[in-house]
């Protein structure tokens, strides 16, 4: 146990000589001030966020808000972007690992998005690495040399950095201001941008942001009234900050000018979470019994509630003068089946294509290897460093609640529920051992999307939803297959890991009630 000799700051955790480097006296009282400051606010709309869910129970569906109206309707824009955000055509994400941090920075992308959230297991030791090793790369100075000998270290012109840290619903355990846990978003934010920020804009770019699992614009005040405090805090020029938000839960849908509004002078744009956003979906209309998607697989780009998410996205960002980025590419290479790896490749391709020609100013990537597809669709069709001036041809938007309601029609498979439990499965023992960016079944997996096959098996359950083949999905149904692929996985992951993501993931999929995050319970588990 450690405790400052100022102010009642607590860290149960093991500390290194570089964990105290980065912990140190003058980054535990910033991250107690921000605390202090914004955490009953933090309850305040988590709670919101519980009635909210009463209300959508209870028939009353989101709509465009009435008392924003004027900012919607009304003329403006958010701040001139940074002349290193201009060009963001591909993006790779990954953890904040450090020989991954290395090699995505390398990887020819335009930005590089470092994340504590869903492609990285929190566990304390993979969090403070991660700031260990974002503190040295933004310093040029991160190197990492294989087991085997490899060595690796960055280039001259590496892709502009971006941190993700977790959501405003999780904690960081560890470490307690006051007595309580510290907000995740906080102590992730928080470390990076203390530690990072002026060194950041010292190499001519600057302290640059992607915020998860926004539900509405007074979420997104909350985040702007933290870089607000956190730059008089360092003496930085106020809108230094830049922030991409994710529109990832179906209530942002409904609020996306006012979430760029509220964020107007520190804004990157937003960006189409499309995992998280079908996740949220099936989460916030669990209890309503015509809201049941069919297999995953199905639920794909081109359906109407998507495609018009994306068309909001787009004239929304472009009117208001920002990026608006495009979604995840989980296919990854196939190294030992060439003609399986040309149909992955092309799905990527297709993709692209997809949002280059909707408008889109950029797009994600989950691999390496997928940068230069990616970086071809948006340079022949995107010759220019963004879209931002193209308009749509119709005058203003058309998309209206009704056409981010409509439910996708579809099967629910024998296969479609196999697959769920399945990659859930191994998706969860794989993060309970430390690491949150798995590749299954050749794509690349994280919280996200072992959330929406959680999500469906439980839905599913509630409606005892009928399988293409005729049978019922059933509690019964559902435990005979996940022992089955217990059974099958023993001897490719430990026991520990794997008999508690089996008695998680039952939990979760067969529950009465839903369980919010599978993250917020499986945290509790990890060291």
């Amino acid at each position: 146990m450690f405790a400052t000799q100022e102010k009642p700051v607590l860290i149960n955790a093991p500390l290194t000589d570089a964990h105290l480097s980065i912990l140190s006296e003058e980054a535990r009282r910033f991250l107690s001030k921000l605390a202090r400051a914004f955490e009953p606010r933090r309850r305040q709309l988590l709670a919101a966020r519980r009635v909210r869910q009463e209300e959508i129970d209870a028939g009353a569906m989101p709509e465009f808000l009435s008392s924003t109206a004027d900012i919607r309707n009304s003329d403006w824009q958010v701040a001139p972007i940074p002349a290193d955000l201009l060009d963001r055509r591909v993006e790779i994400t990954g953890p904040v690992d450090r020989k991954m941090i290395i090699n995505a920075l390398n990887s020819g992308a335009s930005v590089f998005m470092a994340d504590f959230e869903d492609s990285n297991s929190p566990t304390w030791s993979n969090v403070m690495e991660g700031q260990i090793n974002l503190r040295d790369a933004v310093r040029g100075a991160i190197t990492y040399t294989s087991p085997e000998g490899k060595y690796y270290e960055v280039c001259e012109a590496p892709a502009v950095l971006m941190v993700r840290p977790r959501g405003w619903h999780l904690v960081e355990k560890h470490f307690l201001v006051d007595g309580e846990p510290i907000s995740a978003s906080l102590f992730d934010f928080g470390l990076f941008f203390f530690h990072n920020a002026k060194a950041s804009i010292s190499n001519g770019t600057g302290p640059y942001f992607y915020l998860p699992k926004l539900e509405n614009h007074l979420e997104a005040r909350l985040w702007n009234d933290v870089f607000l405090m956190a730059q008089r805090e360092l003496g930085i020029s106020r809108g230094t900050i830049r922030a991409t938000v994710l529109i990832e839960t179906i209530f942002a849908a409904f609020e996306m000018d006012e979430i760029l509004w509220e964020l107007r002078e520190h804004s990157a744009g937003l960006n189409c979470g499309r995992w998280d956003y079908i996740f949220s979906f099936i989460k916030k209309f669990r209890n309503l019994p015509g809201f049941v998607l069919p297999d995953r697989a199905q639920v794909t780009m081109d359906r109407h509630f998507l495609r018009s998410y994306v068309d909001l996205l787009i004239h929304t960002c472009h009117r208001r003068g920002i990026h608006a980025m495009g979604g995840m590419a989980a296919q990854i290479p196939i190294k030992n089946d060439p003609e399986a790896n040309r149909a992955a490749l092309e799905k990527v391709r297709q993709d692209k294509l997809r949002e280059v020609w909707a408008g889109h100013d950029g797009t994600w990537v989950a691999h390496p290897a997928l940068v230069s597809i990616a970086r071809g669709v948006f340079d022949t069709y995107m010759p220019f460093p963004n879209q931002i001036d193209r308009k749509p041809a119709a005058e203003g938007n058309t998309v209206n609640a009704a056409d981010l309601l409509t439910v996708p029609q579809g099967e629910i498979t024998r296969e479609g529920l196999d697959r769920n439990i399945d990659v859930g499965l191994q998706y969860l023992a794989t993060w309970l051992g430390g690491n949150g960016c798995v590749p299954i079944y050749n794509l690349m997996e994280d919280a996200a999307t072992a959330e929406i096959s959680r999500a469906q098996v439980w839905q599913w359950i509630q409606y005892a939803a009928r399988l293409s083949d005729g049978q019922c999905v059933t509690p019964a149904a559902v435990r005979e297959i996940l022992e089955h692929h217990r059974e099958r996985l023993s001897s490719q992951f430990p026991l520990r890991e794997l008999s508690l993501a089996c008695r998680l993931y039952e939990q979760m999929m067969t529950s009465p009630e839903f369980p919010e995050f599978l993250t917020l319970s499986a945290y509790e588990m990890l060291e």
